[in-house]
């Protein structure tokens, strides 16, 4: 764990965002004051380390507890979410940070020269304070009890 991306530290606001996610919804940060937000960033959609992080947010998204929503954040495009979405089983949104190319990722220090987010975990408390980061490595799934734990504090 860290406690910064290359934009944003542990006690700052939570840059406000909209991005389209899965099954055509529509997510907007602001709409969530009131309730903890964990966003999941990660590089490619289809890959395996990326197909096995989703699959272990599923697991442990009980961590949390109803008054937090947990998502999925990736540069690429809706189709190729919603396809990944139901490939994994998975029943959290999974948002298209797509067009503009990787503006909220860039928003929030983690995306890479190449184009992908970082493997990122970013927790934010229910007034819109980020409460927890981890710029995780690469090939490494994180785990999210220790960020449960910093939003329950």
């Amino acid at each position: 764990m860290s406690d910064t991306t290359r934009t944003l530290k542990v006690g700052e606001r939570a840059p406000d965002f909209q991005l389209k996610g899965t099954n055509r919804t529509e997510f907007k940060l602001g709409d969530y004051r009131g309730k903890n937000v964990v966003l999941n960033f990660f590089p490619a959609a289809f890959s395996p380390v990326c197909s096995n992080q989703m699959l272990r947010i599923q697991s442990e998204q009980a961590l949390f507890g109803g008054d937090t929503v947990v998502v999925g954040v990736s540069v690429d495009g809706t189709w190729s979410l919603d396809a990944f979405a139901r490939q994994a089983g998975v029943d959290f949104p999974i948002l298209s940070d797509f067009y503009p190319h990787g503006a909220v990722s860039e928003k929030y220090g983690v995306l890479l020269p190449n184009g992908v987010s970082e493997r990122a975990v970013i927790g934010i408390d229910k007034e819109g304070i980020v409460r927890y980061i981890d710029v995780h490595p690469i090939l490494e799934i994180p785990e999210l009890g220790a960020c449960a734990e910093a939003l329950r504090e």
